[in-house]
């Protein structure tokens, strides 16, 4: 009945980008924070520093071979990037690492989704993950 995503037990690579432009700099322990109460195990980790994200798979494309490397190494099944993503680079990215991508926001309404107790509160939560999706649906 409830759109309803994997939920633990993934093995998760955590990519921190650090952006110039605008300035932003992730913080990199929160971040860790995040994953393991989502109940990912963490095998691995990437960061980078950008001037700007690239349009196409944010974070360019050496370090998508890189990470690629890293998924296939750690046989990783999820990448999770510290950042917003547009649907377009999760997409890219997905084809080229072989892995489910998900940005931030993604993560944080998994973890809303997996402590969601009252009726009303696990609609809100559907509503905002069917919200979340909607723009990384084609056609």
């Amino acid at each position: 009945m409830f759109f309803e995503r994997e939920t633990g037990g993934e093995r998760a690579i955590i990519c921190s980008v650090t952006i110039r432009e605008p300035y932003y700099i992730p913080d990199v322990e929160e971040f860790f924070s995040l994953v393991t109460s989502a109940g990912a195990e963490v095998v691995g980790e990437l960061s980078a520093q950008r001037q700007r994200p690239s349009p196409a798979n944010y974070i360019g494309v050496g370090k998508v071979e890189e990470l690629a490397a890293l998924v296939q190494a750690t046989e990783a099944d999820l990448v999770i990037f510290d950042g917003h993503l547009s649907p377009s680079q999760e997409r890219n990215l997905e084809k080229q690492v072989k892995a489910r991508v998900i940005d931030r926001s993604g993560l944080i309404l998994d973890i809303f989704a997996s402590r969601a107790k009252t009726f009303e509160g696990k609609l809100q939560v559907e509503l905002a993950q069917l919200d979340h999706i909607r723009t990384r649906l084609i056609r």
